[in-house]
C-alpha cells in the first residue's frame, strides 16, 4: 500500500499526463455521483435540524441556537463525512471490480508487456480525480445541505432565512469551509488508492472481485473515518 501511494504521488508529477482518462473519471466521480449526493445529504440535514431542535427544547428549553449550530455541524462534518462515504460506496466499488476484473483476465500483465506503467495508466487519472471531484462535492454537498437546513428552519422552527443567517455567522467562520473542503479532498484521494490496492491484488473468479470490492467499501469507509479524526483533531489547534 505504502509503495502504491509513492508511486501514485511520483505519477503525478512524471509524464505522460493522461489528461483525457482524468476527464473521464472527474466526470465518473463528479457529475454521476451528484444526484445521490444531493439527495441524501438534504435528508441528512433535514434530520440534522430535527434532533438538534428536539434535544435543545429538551435540554434547555430554547432552540434559537439550532440554526447556527447545525450549520455549524454541517460543514466540520457532515457534508464532507457523508458525502465521502457516499463516494466510497458507489467510486470505490467500481474502481475495485474494474481493477479486479481486469487483474483476473490478464489485462494488467498486458499493459506491462505493452510498456504501460499500470499506476501511472489507471491509478493517477483516478486519484487526481477522486481528489478534485472530492473538494467540489463537498463544497456542493455542504451548501445543499445550508439551503435544505434554512427550508426546514423556515418552515419547522419558524426561523426566516435572514434569520438562519444571523445565527450561521455568530457560529460559522470561512476556516471551515476551507477545511472542509481540505477534508474532502483527503477523503477523495484515500478512495481509489484503497480500491486499486485491493484490485491489484485480486484473486480469480467471480468470489475475487467480491471480496476486493468488499474489503474496499469497509477499509475505506474505515479510513475516512480515521482520517477525520485526525483533521479535525488537527484544525481544531487552528480555531
Amino acid at each position: 500500500m505504502i509503495g502504491l501511494i509513492a508511486e501514485t504521488f511520483a505519477g503525478i508529477f512524471l509524464p505522460p499526463f493522461r489528461r483525457k482518462e482524468f476527464i473521464e473519471q472527474l466526470h465518473f466521480v463528479g457529475n454521476k455521483s451528484l444526484v445521490i449526493i444531493v439527495f441524501c445529504v438534504s435528508f441528512a440535514a433535514v434530520v440534522t435540524i430535527l434532533e438538534s431542535s428536539f434535544h435543545m427544547k429538551l435540554v434547555i428549553q430554547n432552540d434559537s441556537m439550532v440554526p447556527g449550530f447545525a450549520a455549524l455541524l454541517i460543514l466540520r462534518e457532515l457534508g464532507a463525512v457523508v458525502t465521502a462515504l457516499l463516494l466510497c460506496s458507489r467510486v470505490g466499488a467500481g474502481y475495485a471490480s474494474e481493477v479486479g476484473s481486469m487483474q483476473i483476465t490478464e489485462q494488467i500483465d498486458a499493459l506491462k508487456m505493452l510498456g504501460i506503467d499500470p499506476v501511472n495508466f489507471l491509478v493517477v487519472p483516478r486519484f487526481l480525480a477522486c481528489v478534485l471531484g472530492g473538494m467540489m462535492l463537498t463544497v456542493i454537498a455542504n451548501m445543499t445541505c445550508i439551503f435544505a437546513a434554512m427550508a426546514v428552519s423556515e418552515s419547522y422552527l419558524g426561523y426566516t432565512p435572514s434569520m438562519f443567517l444571523t445565527s450561521m455567522h455568530r457560529f460559522v467562520q470561512f476556516k471551515d469551509i476551507i477545511f472542509a473542503t481540505i477534508k474532502g479532498a483527503c477523503f477523495g484521494g484515500v478512495i481509489p488508492l484503497v480500491a486499486c490496492h485491493f484490485g491489484f491484488r485480486c484473486q480469480q473468479g467471480a468470489e475475487g472481485v467480491g471480496r476486493a470490492t468488499t474489503n474496499t467499501v469497509v477499509v475505506a469507509s474505515i479510513a475516512i473515518i480515521v482520517i477525520d479524526f485526525i483533521l479535525s483533531y488537527t484544525f481544531s489547534h487552528l480555531y
